[in-house]
């Protein structure tokens, strides 16, 4: 056992010099095998680096890289704003808001709308990577790329609605039609499905994603919610549960008869009140808990519910496997780190090495895990000496 901790001393003591005589071998390995690599790499397709990770293509003066610094900015940008249309597009239509009312609301919606519009004309004069991985700079090839995917969708999603509503005050007529296209800004949700891709590889990113999902599909299921509450409140059903929170609130609704088959209803709970409450409603449904404080009453409401409720079961399973999965993979390292220890535990529990041999044995062990995370270092320095070797080639 002398011998073996002798020899484990040494050889701990002398690892940095072999790393380094046997990194100092490997560009004469490199050198000699320059053909074979080179062989390698043209048959590899997909697995090597495109030309645009290596170098900046030349682009003429009035085309953008997708991948600079601009660029990047400009992409959380609108996907904050897309973010923005998906909250307030549903609500704005449910609650039936005034955007000729609110000067402020139609001035952030028409920024909104303009910010989208130059993002189009960026779009026309901005690469992309084509089928081969080679980055895409010609204006012309950009131009038809865009028509053909992408173009409709962006430019139906920034039509400017509002105004277009905020100068009409038939309620019936066109201006309610304008405000039922308001629904087509959905689409602007196209640009995050876009930029997936990117944030598959990071786990933080897409639990954060995920949930803003799930909270934006309850916020949806809200709006709609308020929306069948208020129609049958306005015809008169008086069992509904917008009409029932009136009462528990101490808020009743006047109702008022136009003539015709229904009404229209004032005064009642605060727009706050109502839309909190939908949203509890749509989140217990949705986490399957159901309360039952705030429950369906009418046939309209029970329908909804039940289509709630089987999209809420599919997407409940769907997002939070996702998020287990997610979850696994950021502790992997730490799992395999304590399955480690246990290994050399039992390694050196079943062959009963002496307590200060075992724990010196513990600690080079939890050090190296320590400077490494579990890299194998060797392995690493290989797989850089050979892509240093594949760029200089390529």
């Amino acid at each position: 056992l002398s011998k073996f901790a002798k020899l484990a001393r040494s050889v701990t003591r002398s690892r940095s010099v072999l790393v380094s005589q046997f990194s100092s071998h490997i560009p004469a390995v490199k050198e000699t095998s320059k053909q074979s690599n080179l062989a390698h790499m043209m048959s590899l397709n997909a697995d090597v680096l495109p030309q645009y990770r290596q170098e900046a293509p030349k682009t003429p003066p009035h085309i953008l890289l997708h991948y600079c610094a601009f660029k990047a900015i400009w992409d959380w940008v609108i996907l904050c704003l897309t973010f923005y249309t998906a909250i307030m597009v549903p609500y704005n239509v449910a609650f039936k808001n005034k955007t000729s009312e609110d000067v402020s609301l139609l001035v952030v919606d028409s920024i909104v709308d303009v910010i989208f519009f130059i993002d189009i004309v960026l779009n026309f004069h901005t690469t992309f990577v084509g089928p081969g991985g080679e980055v895409v700079s010609e204006p012309k090839v950009i131009r038809m790329n865009y028509f053909k995917s992408w173009f409709i969708i962006d430019l139906l999603s920034c039509l400017p609605y509002d105004v277009f509503n905020a100068f009409d005050h038939d309620e019936d007529g066109i201006g309610s039609l304008f405000s039922a296209l308001k629904v087509v800004r959905l689409l602007r949700l196209g640009r995050v499905v876009r930029k997936l891709d990117r944030y598959l590889e990071y786990g933080a990113a897409m639990l954060i994603l995920l949930l803003c999902f799930y909270m934006l599909v309850a916020h949806w299921l809200a709006c709609i919610w308020y929306s069948i509450g208020r129609s049958d409140s306005e015809n008169n059903i008086q069992y509904s549960w917008l009409w029932k929170l009136a009462n528990v609130t101490s808020s009743p609704f006047s109702y008022n008869m136009d003539g015709n088959a229904g009404g229209e209803l004032s005064s009642g709970p605060s727009r706050k009140t109502m839309y909190v409450t939908a949203l509890y409603f749509t989140m217990t449904c949705m986490t399957s808990v159901g309360f039952g404080n705030v429950a369906a009453e009418t046939d309209n409401e029970k329908i909804f519910t039940i289509c709630m409720m089987i999209i809420a079961a599919l997407l409940y399973a769907t997002i939070f496997g996702h998020v287990t999965t997610i979850i696994q993979q950021m502790t992997s390292a730490t799992a395999k780190y304590h399955d480690m220890l246990n290994s050399v535990r039992e390694f050196m529990k079943l062959h009963e090495v002496p307590k200060a041999l075992s724990e010196r044995v513990m600690d080079y062990v939890v050090s190296t895990w320590a400077m490494t995370r579990g890299i194998d270092s060797m392995k690493a320095h290989l797989d850089i000496n050979w892509q240093k070797g594949l760029e200089k080639q390529y």
